[in-house]
């Protein structure tokens, strides 16, 4: 398998372990659910041990996704297109505008991430730091 064949089937690996979970946990959520599809995933080559993964969540109007933590993984949250509203723990809950973007540290718990539209959709881009080894980048809250 080429370097490209290995990056497409490990993208595509860690999108079904990002969406797997979503039947189980859609009970627990007001409004539609958020599409998830790979953008990319590389080795850093400049720091051993590390991966860097890419997803384009793409949220209906009203659309969210339930609270969740992503490990050990450093995210940051690129807003594509329309308003992603957003809390992480205890942090205020804020509306970032397409352009804008976020980080959330390892460990920390994503309380709120929707569509901040009921009538436009929206679309971020969520970027993950993380060991070569981590497959769970996003752990759904049990309801």
């Amino acid at each position: 398998m080429n370097f490209v064949q290995t990056v497409l089937a490990s993208t595509a690996a860690a999108c079904i372990a990002l969406t797997a979970p979503h039947a189980a946990h859609a009970h627990g959520v007001d409004g539609p659910r958020e599409h998830i599809s790979p953008a990319f995933q590389t080795p850093i080559t400049n720091v051993p041990g590390k991966t860097m993964t890419a997803i384009v969540v793409d949220y209906k109007p009203g659309g969210v996704s339930p609270s969740h933590r992503h490990g050990q993984a450093f995210v940051v949250g690129y807003v594509l297109q329309g308003e992603i509203r957003s809390k992480v723990d205890d942090g205020e809950e804020r509306v970032y505008h397409a352009g804008e973007s976020w980080t959330e540290a390892p460990g920390v718990h994503h309380m709120v991430s929707e569509n901040a539209s009921k009538t436009k959709p929206a679309k971020l881009l969520a970027i993950f730091v993380a060991d070569d080894n981590d497959k769970d980048l996003v752990t759904w809250d049990k309801k």
